[in-house]
């Protein structure tokens, strides 16, 4: 069985080819250089981008795996959420393939992608605990099987990404902040500051971090002259210091509300064995060892995505894919694009399904 997977939710315009052997036949990854100016991702910017360059990332895909389209057995795309028009390129693009080859086309929740990726790289068995959290998502997820989930937490305003993000832009360093953060960090003292760690102590898997972000924002404008935060003169060690204290408040805030998760998880999957990270925040290689770290003082396994699969690519669609042809689970040629869909939404129009292979 042989899936092309194609990916173009936000900023990165990806395909990649993924066999049921768990083998990787080729990827191609664009990740758009257009926004850095403008300090976050521009929508139209981004779908005319998407626009431009699916085609050739999709013929070089195939030129790298030695394939053609006839080799195909199914399309798998990105449909949801994400940003509309990426997300149309992206869905009618693999709609004209499989109308053209009549093979099935596979609408993919991107969630989905991030949330099963780490089964294509390690031996993971449903059901596992998930931390999904990326740039515009954040949940925490008890994990059965392709279309079947449970929401046990999510963030009730910003993401952990987006908090990132927002934080970075605020110390003037640039898109993407995350991983400048994270390399700033290494050389800071993460006690230095006090910051909140919000809905601590609370019930519930619930995460925030629109207070932190908050918080953190007040210390940048304490070295500004005027108060203005664009005006903040931080000396290096301090911004080390900022860094590394905002990271350390980040990976409280998961491991918090991932132990209440994992006693809840014990409860109704005592066979559970693993607790999972995926998203681009999983990248983060501090916030990794404090997860492995809580995994294991609960006997649990810690497993990840490769750093590099972390972020949107076609890899984790083509795989979910695969787990959802599996199963029978195809979608019709009508299926419409998705900007909000969540994942634990289960109803037969939520998934796509009306079509079996």
């Amino acid at each position: 069985m042989i899936i092309l997977g194609i990916e173009s939710s936000c900023d990165e315009t990806a395909a990649s080819i993924v066999n049921d052997k768990k083998e990787i036949l080729a990827q191609t990854i664009l990740s758009q250089q257009e926004h850095i100016e403008f300090g976050g991702v521009v929508p139209e910017i981004a779908a005319r981008s998407h626009l431009e360059y699916i085609d050739g990332i999709i013929s070089d895909t195939l030129k790298k795996a030695n394939l053609t389209f006839d080799d195909l057995d199914a399309v798998a795309a990105a449909a949801g959420p994400g940003l509309i028009g990426g997300v149309v390129v992206g869905v009618m693009t693999a709609k004209a393939i499989c109308l053209a080859k009549n093979i099935p086309f596979i609408a993919v929740n991107h969630l989905e992608g991030h949330a099963l990726m780490p089964r294509l790289i390690d031996n993971i068995k449903y059901p596992y605990l998930l931390l999904l959290a990326s740039g515009g998502h954040c949940q925490i997820l008890e994990v059965s099987g392709p279309d079947n989930y449970k929401r046990l937490g999510t963030t009730i305003d910003d993401a952990a990404g987006e908090a990132f993000d927002k934080t970075a832009k605020m110390l003037n360093l640039g898109y993407p902040g995350g991983p400048k953060i994270e390399k700033l960090a290494l050389n800071g003292d993460e006690n230095r500051f006090t910051l909140p760690r919000p809905l601590k102590g609370k019930d519930g898997c619930n995460l925030s971090f629109s207070g932190l972000k908050t918080a953190t924002r007040h210390i940048i404008e304490s070295y500004a002259p005027d108060g203005k935060i664009n005006n903040a003169q931080i000396p290096e060690q301090d911004l080390y210091d900022i860094c590394a204290s905002f990271q350390l408040a980040i990976s409280d805030c998961f491991t918090n509300k991932l132990s209440l998760a994992i006693k809840e998880f014990k409860s109704n999957h005592p066979q559970g064995e693993h607790l999972v990270i995926s998203g681009g925040v999983a990248a983060n290689k501090y916030i990794r060892e404090k997860l492995e770290t809580l995994a294991n003082k609960n006997g649990l396994k810690f497993a990840a995505p490769p750093i590099k699969l972390c972020t949107d690519n076609g890899t984790m669609i083509a795989w979910a894919g695969i787990e959802r042809l599996q199963k029978g689970l195809t979608s019709p040629l009508d299926f419409k694009p998705k900007p909000r869909w969540p994942l634990d939404d289960t109803t037969p129009q939520a998934r796509g399904a009306g079509v079996k292979a």
